[in-house]
């Protein structure tokens, strides 16, 4: 089995095409799963600026079978071609799976980083796929350790307490060079209604801005607004709303961004001042914007450049925390994935000792003297699957367990079932042939060997 994911997120396109690739998320993973066999589990992370989908293939040479399965089912639910789905999604395998699924439920690879609703919308991922029973070992396991990870990341940093610090560095810094600080008595367009717009209006109430208009070219602004606040702005009502404004936030991404010239137009009767914030990583609003008169820019990257050095340490030992995770997330899925082949190997050795012991039972029959060389038979079993199981866990940890799976069918013929049934893990006790014979057990304990029985047993 191998993982993989296909990840669409607002750091490779904007916004707006992330919204339209998750129409008909909720139904995805069970359809994919109902529709190729290549899909043999699924998990999606759906939010407001990243669409992701985490998979489970039965071998690496059916991952690409997945991805088009996928492709192919987003492309129908979202009315998007092939071509443009294809594009707008990267694929991870391999140990990237985890590295960046950790990275994500840290709040690393957020818009915003360091915030912690992503953890809890990681860990809603897996529930509903659980409860949709889409959700395979190997990614239940996935989605538990980066739960964890996130866990470790909020107790051990500071980024815990700082989830929305890029904004908050960003208000800051408009507060600086406002002429007046009073935020009370400014008036703000927000453009985008996703995870920055969110924030951004949290941060505004709390510094007591009420005047707040929100506008958003796909049309969501009466949505958001109805229950975060605020006016929503449409393509006629925008204009009059920037002319009048003394800050606008940039947080949608968009393809559309205000273009300098336009804004000059907008603005050319303007008394007050404006700050422009813009949060976007494809940036809303044109650079030369900061180049007018009476319009301060203040972009991602100055916010970045202006957060406190302690962020920064704390994030990298959040990155630390996330890489010795999945690191150890990745030695110990190397470690099971030979467990196929142990359970082949055991079973196999198993089937050899059943065999003679019917040769035993028939020529001696069901006697006392026949369970003390079953017992001292499967004994020594155990003794010699020893280590040959020790040596497949650590071929395993550097990665070659496929050399000990080629030399199981190398030397044995033994061919290695995938998904072994966790029940054949173990071997057989000797209890397990006790109720087929009718012999008195408690007679071989009398004999020389019974101290092997016992310790056997």
């Amino acid at each position: 089995m191998v993982l993989f994911s296909l990840v669409a997120t607002h750091a490779d396109i904007d916004l707006e095409t992330v919204a339209q690739l998750s129409t008909g998320a909720s139904g995805l993973a069970t359809s994919a799963l109902a529709g190729s066999p290549a899909v043999a589990g699924a998990v999606v992370l759906a939010t407001c600026n990243r669409f992701e989908i985490y998979g489970e293939a039965p071998h690496p040479d059916a991952v690409d079978a997945a991805r088009a399965a996928l492709i192919s089912q987003i492309s129908g639910a979202s009315g998007l071609n092939d071509q443009l789905v294809s594009r707008a999604f990267s694929t991870r395998t391999g140990a990237e799976v985890s590295q960046h699924l950790f990275a994500v439920s840290s709040g690393l690879d957020s818009a915003v980083v360091g915030e912690r609703e992503i953890a809890g919308q990681v860990r809603r991922a897996l529930i509903t796929a659980q409860h949709e029973g889409t959700a395979s070992s190997g990614l239940v396991r996935l989605f538990q350790a980066a739960s964890k990870t996130a866990k470790d990341v909020g107790a051990q940093t500071a980024l815990g307490s700082r989830g929305l610090s890029i904004v908050s560095v960003a208000l800051d810094l408009a507060t600086d060079l406002s002429e007046d600080p009073d935020w009370s008595a400014k008036k703000a367009v927000v453009f985008g209604t996703g995870a920055y717009a969110g924030a951004t209006m949290s941060l505004l109430r709390e510094r007591g801005c009420t005047d707040v208009s929100v506008y958003s070219s796909s049309g969501r602004a009466p949505g958001f607004v109805a229950t975060r606040g605020g006016t929503a702005l449409d393509e006629d009502t925008l204009p009059t709303a920037v002319a009048a404004a003394d800050v606008m936030i940039g947080c949608s991404g968009s393809d559309s961004r205000v273009e300098a010239d336009d804004l000059a137009r907008i603005r050319s009767g303007a008394a007050q001042p404006l700050i422009a914030i813009d949060l976007a990583l494809t940036h809303d609003f044109d650079p030369a914007v900061g180049e007018l008169d009476g319009v301060e820019l203040l972009t991602l990257e100055s916010v970045r450049l202006a957060a406190p050095q302690e962020q920064a340490e704390s994030l990298a030992q959040a990155s630390s925390i996330v890489s010795g995770a999945a690191s150890a997330f990745e030695q110990e899925r190397e470690a099971r994935s030979v467990d196929s082949a142990i359970v082949a190997l055991r079973r196999h050795t198993m089937n050899v000792l059943d065999a003679e012991m019917e040769k035993v039972r028939a020529r001696h029959g069901c006697t006392a003297a026949a369970e003390e060389v079953e017992f001292a038979l499967r004994r020594m079993v155990k003794q010699l699957l020893h280590v040959p199981t020790v040596r497949a866990r650590e071929l395993a940890a550097n990665g070659q367990q496929d050399a000990y799976v080629a030399g199981l069918e190398a030397l044995y013929g033994i061919t290695v079932d995938p998904s072994p049934a966790t029940t054949a893990a173990t071997v057989p006790g000797p209890a397990a042939s006790e109720a087929d014979c009718p012999v008195e057990h408690s007679h071989a304990e009398h004999g020389p060997a019974a101290g092997d029985i016992r310790e056997t047993a």
